[in-house]
């Protein structure tokens, strides 16, 4: 089929348009990596910025926590208005914002002048995950899709490999402060955003801000609710109820509510709000484990962590590659026995040398890295074209969600403990509390699977 698209008045052929998808996703792969790392270089140097300014540890924590609540509700707002404005002029706004959050934070002196940087930040940072659902949509075939999510992976797992050692170098040669220069690197990505993006006119129409409003005020309480009490949790409840009134009585509504009856969407959105809060117990956990059963530091935990993101940066590429070629039903069932594999590995050897906890580590962070590219790619075709920035939006932002929501629940988990060993096969001393959660989050992963199955089956294993 002669497949044309009009791009500035200039007619162009589906190879040259895929050739410019291509430039596009080398760029959105240094701009995730640079994303990634921006979000997370902090946490490891929050009690330092605490001890500067006299601060508890739950205040400074806003840092971060603020961080993540505008980057996941501003990912939604920059997907949806992406459907209607070009997403060139959008990624110009998001990363001049953010450089100019970053030049905030360089000249810091109080604490709230740190805070209102990383707020600043985020409101430009937001539209990066945003773009990285939309650009392999738009600018690759379904045939070709799931190669350009594994590259989005490869951006991901890179800006966690390089997260930690920066971090690390800087503290170690200058003040905190300079980690606020990394982002502004972003600036030198506009003009290629701006070349190869095309100037398509999308979709007119209106934003209702009303219904983007009640959406962020539920996500923000429901992620507040899981460490400050049911006070929020009420609050996210009646936020929800009036977002579903709001979307299912106007002619505009911020996301249209059809959107949700489609089967294939709304199941897959609940598989990755699981499975993304699933995999993010090998961030979370992992750390805890390390220091608790085997006394180490955060430099020799970073240590350990690393092999595991480096081959999921490896084989991000392949992942997407037999996303196409097999089917992103074949990639998920490959991944989740990744998954299953790496927790019962945990779940029996929880307390082995470290060195055994790296490899066991690889089965998990590959895994994951797999199955996002399989739920991405296969949420991506089940869009109609004039919703695809909002709902592939929605899609990015439960892995945020689902990372906060999950982690709170695995840290009260780890406090309660447990005297209880429930793997008969985990002879090691005083880690029942880390071999139950992996074994229960293994039984979740094929309790998944098989629900996936019975919904989706086989059938159209190359279409789904």
């Amino acid at each position: 089929m002669n497949f044309l698209i009009q791009n500035g008045g200039e007619m162009l052929s589906k190879k040259s348009y895929q050739q410019t998808g291509n430039k596009l996703l080398t760029i959105l792969v240094f701009t995730l990596t640079l994303s990634v790392m921006n979000a997370t270089i902090f946490n490891i140097v929050l009690p330092e910025i605490a001890l500067d300014f006299h601060l508890s540890f739950t205040q400074v924590s806003w840092i971060t926590t603020a961080y993540m609540l505008i980057y996941a509700i501003g990912t939604v707002v920059y997907g949806k208005l992406a459907d209607i404005y070009k997403l060139k002029n959008l990624m110009t706004f998001g990363l001049v914002f953010l450089a100019f959050g970053s030049l905030i934070g360089l000249i810091a002196e109080v604490y709230w002048m740190v805070l209102s940087a990383r707020i600043l930040q985020a409101l430009g940072a937001a539209v990066i995950p945003a773009a990285a659902g939309i650009i392999p949509v738009r600018y690759f075939t379904q045939e070709n899709r799931g190669r350009a999510f594994g590259m989005v992976a490869v951006g991901l797992a890179l800006g966690r490999i390089l997260s930690p050692i920066t971090t690390s170098l800087i503290v170690l040669i200058v003040d905190w402060r300079w980690m606020f220069l990394l982002p502004l690197l972003t600036l030198m990505l506009v003009p290629f955003f701006r070349k190869y993006l095309d100037d398509e006119t999308n979709h007119k129409g209106n934003i209702d801000w009303i219904g983007a409003g009640l959406l962020g005020g539920t996500t923000a309480l429901l992620l507040l609710s899981v460490t400050n009490g049911n006070l929020y949790l009420v609050g996210c409840i009646v936020l929800l109820v009036l977002f579903v009134v709001r979307i299912r009585s106007v002619s505009h509504p911020f996301i249209k509510a059809q959107l949700f009856r489609n089967k294939h969407y709304s199941i897959r959105l609940i598989i990755t709000f699981l499975i993304s809060g699933i995999g993010f117990s090998f961030i979370f956990l992992t750390p805890l484990l390390l220091s608790e059963m085997n006394s180490m530091d955060s430099g020799l935990i970073g240590i350990v962590m690393a092999p595991a993101a480096i081959m999921a940066a490896l084989l991000g590429r392949l992942g997407g590659k037999l996303a196409d070629s097999k089917g992103n039903t074949f990639l998920f069932y490959l991944s989740s026995f990744l998954l299953v594999i790496g927790f019962v590995l945990f779940s029996s050897f929880a307390g082995a040398p470290a060195i055994f906890v790296a490899l066991f580590l690889i089965f998990g962070d590959v895994g994951i890295t797999f199955i996002i590219i399989s739920l991405s790619n296969s949420v991506s075709r089940t869009l109609p074209k004039n919703q695809t920035g909002v709902g592939m939006g929605i899609y990015q932002m439960l892995n945020f969600i689902a990372g906060s929501v999950f982690g709170a629940v695995y840290g009260k988990v780890v406090d309660t403990g447990s005297n209880i060993k429930w793997n008969p096969f985990n002879n090691n001393v005083g880690t029942p509390i880390y071999s139950n959660i992996y074994l229960v989050l293994g039984l979740l992963t094929v309790s998944i699977v098989l629900f996936y199955y019975f919904q989706f089956g086989r059938k159209n294993v190359s279409k789904v």
